[in-house]
């Protein structure tokens, strides 16, 4: 894979962009804002990863980015949108177009910032700050930028809470980025669905009286194998994968209830559903098979549905970053199965957006796992922090300049099927 990858890479052809974006001087005072602010933002990258905070716990972490802001000039509300650890804050003169920047800031249990969030949060935060000054300047474009900090992405689904509760609503685009072992414009994330099965049987005397019970052990054994057979005859793209999560209390006793807990992931919304159904069958086809009873619950936390990229401007991006030195890769070089889920995905199901991931790490170096952890914490996630964040406002900057830009941009969310209703999504056939 590595040898593949490597090979693809080198024929990659640059991509481009036909848009002209924002003019020379714009794009000049933001990434000289960017180049000033350079040492706050090292330093609130370096604090949010010394300091990592998990799942809607981020207190430390939000107050840490409204502080950057306030020592600039910029007031943000901290516990917005049904979330305590959720940021706000605003620039612009409320005329035109909407952007909205987006900031993670959590942790993983265990392991710290192995995901770089920190990279994402203060990349975001710098991007905001140089677009306020942009917009507070001469020849400042008509808009309004906003900057959301999104709690809870390692698998609470903060952004669609903040979502359901109008944090998007009347914005036109939404940024951010990811880092990652390569820089790639439009890499697939998969969406994800979890399902908690519980069966409920009848306990017996395991040695005296089996016959009269009915074991919820061998119902949960019967649908993990069931699951098992149906990876078989998966797109390569889905995933399933489970664990018992409550598998009796006694040898001698017929377990009277267990259950188990699965997670599925698939590329598209559509492939999701399909999905969710064939493990259903198979679930509920367990309980029949073992004279059980069972209980099904659905995304006790929101659903992650799959990213839809904004091509057309993560192609500004990708311009953007070969003036920082990087070169993107444009989607396929870099094997597709080497992806997991993101709450974005929601939020690009609304609006036009982008997830760009940003190379911090060697190629190989596994999300999730020390290595990257030290890499978000080191010489190269602070070199992202600065190319992201310059990145980020200079995509922002040219869709308040560049009329034609943005009508590319909404006609390509149209054709790829305009904003989906994400909370009933799968209540339909």
């Amino acid at each position: 894979m590595a040898r593949e990858t490597a090979r693809r890479a080198a024929a990659a052809e640059p991509i481009t962009s036909p848009h002209d974006g924002a003019p020379a001087p714009a794009r000049a005072r933001v990434t000289a804002a960017v180049d000033e602010l350079a040492g706050d933002l090292r330093d609130l990258s370096h604090d949010l990863h010394a300091h990592p905070e998990t799942t809607f716990t981020e207190h430390r972490s939000a107050a840490a980015l409204a502080g950057l802001l306030a020592r600039h000039g910029i007031t943000a509300e901290v516990g917005v949108h049904g979330l305590e650890t959720a940021l706000r804050a605003r620039a612009g003169n409320g005329r035109g177009p909407t952007v909205a920047v987006l900031a993670e800031y959590d942790a993983l249990p265990g392991i710290g910032h192995a995901c770089g969030h920190n990279v994402i949060g203060t990349a975001a935060t710098g991007a905001f700050l140089a677009l306020a000054r942009l917009l507070a300047g001469p020849d400042a474009p008509d808009g309004t930028v906003l900057l959301l900090g999104t709690p809870a992405e390692e698998g609470g689904g903060g952004k669609e809470t903040m979502a359901r509760d109008g944090a998007f609503d009347g914005v036109d685009a939404a940024v951010m980025l990811h880092p990652f072992a390569h820089d790639i414009a439009d890499h697939p994330f998969l969406g994800r669905r979890q399902l908690e099965v519980t069966y409920h049987g009848v306990a017996a005397h395991a040695a005296a009286q089996p016959h009269m019970g009915r074991n919820a052990l061998d119902a949960v054994v019967m649908g993990y194998q069931g699951v098992a057979m149906l990876r078989q005859h998966l797109p390569g793209t889905d995933r399933v994968h489970g664990i018992v999560v409550d598998g009796g209390q006694a040898p001698n006793v017929v377990p009277e209830r267990a259950a188990a807990r699965y997670y599925l992931r698939s590329p598209d919304p559509e492939t999701l559903r399909d999905l969710t159904d064939r493990v259903q069958a198979i679930a509920v086809a367990a309980a029949a098979m073992t004279g059980c009873g069972y209980t099904l619950q659905w995304d006790p936390k929101p659903a992650y549905l799959p990213i839809r990229h904004n091509r057309t401007l993560a192609a500004r991006w990708a311009v953007h970053q070969e003036g920082r030195g990087r070169r993107v890769l444009p989607r396929g070089v870099v094997p597709e199965t080497e992806t997991g889920s993101t709450d974005l995905g929601n939020v690009s199901l609304r609006v036009p957006s982008i997830h760009p991931m940003i190379g911090i790490a060697e190629p190989g170096t596994a999300l999730h796992t020390t290595g990257f952890a030290e890499a978000a914490g080191g010489p190269a996630g602070d070199r992202a922090v600065l190319d992201g964040a310059a990145g980020l406002a200079l995509v922002v900057a040219d869709l308040l300049h560049d009329d034609g830009l943005r009508a590319a941009v909404a006609a390509e969310f149209a054709e790829a099927g305009g904003p989906v209703d994400v909370p009933s999504y799968f209540d339909g056939p």
